[in-house]
C-alpha cells in the first residue's frame, strides 16, 4: 500500500490548512488519484490493522438499499452511529445517554432503531432507488449485455435529496469499465477523510468490484481512486506520523464464495481474507 502512504506523505508535505464543517481544522490537497491492480492482492492496509468486518458489513448494507444503522449495530458494526446519535441529542427523548448506550437502545428497541437510526436516503437509498431506479442491478444487467459500454456508471449524488441526508455522499460516483474480460472501477470520492475514511473506502469498493465481477462472470482489473479533497484532520497528525515510520507488508487475498452468482445473495461468511498481517490499529476520533 505505497499508494497510500504516498498520499499521506504528500498531504503532510505540501497540503494547505483549511478550516472545515466539523471545526476541527485540516491539511488539505485537491485532486489525486490512486491505482491498485486487484490481481496483486486485496488492497488492505497493513501499517495499521483495519477492521474488515465493518467494511464488508457496511458494503453488504449498502448493496441491502437499507439506511438504518440497526443492521450494523446488530453486527457489532459502530462507524455510522455518530451521526444518529448527535440528531438523537436535539431531540425530546434524549435523555443523557451515551452514545454506547444509543447504540444498545439501536439494538435492542425495535421502534427506537426506527425512529432514530435512520440516516435519510444515503447510499443504499440511492445504489437501489435513485429516484425509481436501481442502479445497482442496471449496471450488472448493461455489463453482462453490453460491456464495451462508456454508461457503466452509479451515482450517488442526488442532489433532490442532499438536504435529507445525514451525511451527504463522500464517495459519490463510480464508473465500470471492461477490458480483456477485466472489470475494473474508477471511484471519485468528493471529500476524503485520509486516516479514518480512505483505507475503508479503497477496501470497500475494491471488494464490490470483485463482487460485481464473479456475478458478470468477468476477471478483476484495476481499482482507480480519485479523490476531491483529500485531508487530514489536525487531531490525525500523530497517527499519521506513526503511519509513515512503517514498512507496508504484502497485501492478503480476498476469496469470494464461487457459488455466488447474484449480488443480492453474498453474507458476511462469503468472504474470507488469507494471509493479513498488519501493524497494530491506530485509533483516531471521527469528526462528525
Amino acid at each position: 500500500m505505497e499508494q497510500y502512504l504516498k498520499l499521506c506523505k504528500k498531504i503532510m508535505d505540501d497540503g494547505t490548512y483549511k478550516a472545515d464543517r466539523t471545526n476541527t481544522g485540516t491539511k488539505s490537497i485537491f485532486g489525486y488519484q490512486m491505482h491498485f491492480n486487484l490481481n496483486e492482492g486485496f488492497p488492505l492496509l497493513t501499517t495499521k490493522k483495519v477492521h474488515l468486518k465493518s467494511i464488508i458489513h457496511e458494503l453488504l448494507w449498502f448493496i441491502s438499499g437499507s439506511t438504518n444503522i440497526k443492521y450494523l449495530v446488530d453486527n457489532d458494526v459502530r462507524i455510522w452511529n455518530e451521526w444518529p446519535y448527535e440528531a438523537y441529542k436535539k431531540s425530546a427523548d434524549f435523555q443523557n445517554e451515551t452514545i454506547e448506550e444509543f447504540a444498545l437502545k439501536i439494538k435492542e428497541d425495535a421502534l427506537f432503531a426506527e425512529k432514530y437510526g435512520n440516516l435519510g436516503p444515503v447510499y443504499g437509498k440511492q445504489w437501489r432507488n435513485f429516484d425509481g431506479i436501481d442502479q445497482l442491478q442496471s449496471l450488472i444487467e448493461e455489463i453482462k449485455c453490453n460491456p464495451n459500454s462508456r454508461r457503466l456508471i452509479i451515482n450517488s449524488w442526488n442532489p433532490k435529496e442532499i438536504a435529507s441526508m445525514a451525511l451527504p455522499p463522500c464517495h459519490c460516483f463510480m464508473q465500470f469499465y471492461v477490458v480483456d474480460n477485466k472489470l475494473s472501477c474508477q471511484l471519485y470520492q468528493r471529500s476524503a477523510d485520509v486516516f479514518l475514511g480512505v483505507p475503508f473506502n479503497i477496501a470497500s469498493y475494491a471488494l464490490l468490484t470483485m463482487m460485481i465481477a464473479q456475478v458478470c462472470d468477468l476477471e478483476v482489473g484495476e481499482f482507480v481512486h480519485t479523490l476531491g479533497d483529500a485531508h487530514i484532520y489536525s487531531n490525525h497528525f500523530e497517527q499519521i506520523a506513526l503511519q509513515l515510520k512503517r514498512t507496508p507488508k504484502k497485501l492478503p487475498k480476498m476469496h469470494l464464495n464461487p457459488q455466488i452468482k447474484n449480488i443480492e445473495d453474498f453474507k458476511y461468511e462469503d468472504f474470507t481474507l488469507e494471509g493479513y498481517n498488519p501493524d497494530k490499529a491506530i485509533k483516531g476520533k471521527v469528526a462528525v
